[in-house]
């Protein structure tokens, strides 16, 4: 069982100052809600075959760590990853392109395969509950973007 979400959001910026905030890996606590601490493994920049670590809030306060390995690098329109989902294998990207008056139309995608246990979950829950975090991380982004 696979499935896929869009949130898409038009932000008060140019594409490349919505790039430059998206690649800076160490700002992510900022918009994603579960992400403590993020870098590029290595110190090395966002390119195809990197990894990024984070420190990431768990269920219950618990803490733990992950990685993904970025997939694509197209500066300054599209950047993508893939990594665990909890038992799950995941996708994710974000798509940019310019809108009229030097605006950025952005989109973010996630994809998940389930896997392991996971596959009890209601894949529609499931959905349901990462498209409303990729709403927020959208608004999130947007604000930080806009207040720059």
């Amino acid at each position: 069982m696979s499935f896929r979400t869009e949130s898409r959001i038009t932000i008060a910026g140019g594409v490349s100052d919505v790039w430059a905030y998206l690649c800076d890996v160490g700002r992510w606590p900022e918009w994603a809600p579960t992400v403590r601490e993020c870098r590029v493994r290595g110190g090395g920049p966002l390119e195809p075959s990197a990894r990024v670590d984070q420190r990431t809030k768990g269920i219950l306060g618990t803490r733990r760590n992950r990685s993904q390995q970025v997939t694509v690098v197209e500066p300054p329109r599209t950047i993508a990853f893939a990594g665990p989902l909890g038992t799950s294998a995941a996708r994710w990207g974000m798509e940019l392109e310019p809108a009229d008056a030097g605006q950025t139309r952005a989109m973010m995608w996630i994809e998940v395969d389930l896997g392991g246990p996971m596959r009890a979950i209601p894949a529609g829950l499931l959905r349901n509950r990462i498209q409303r975090v990729s709403n927020l991380e959208m608004v999130l982004i947007k604000g930080a973007v806009e207040s720059a």
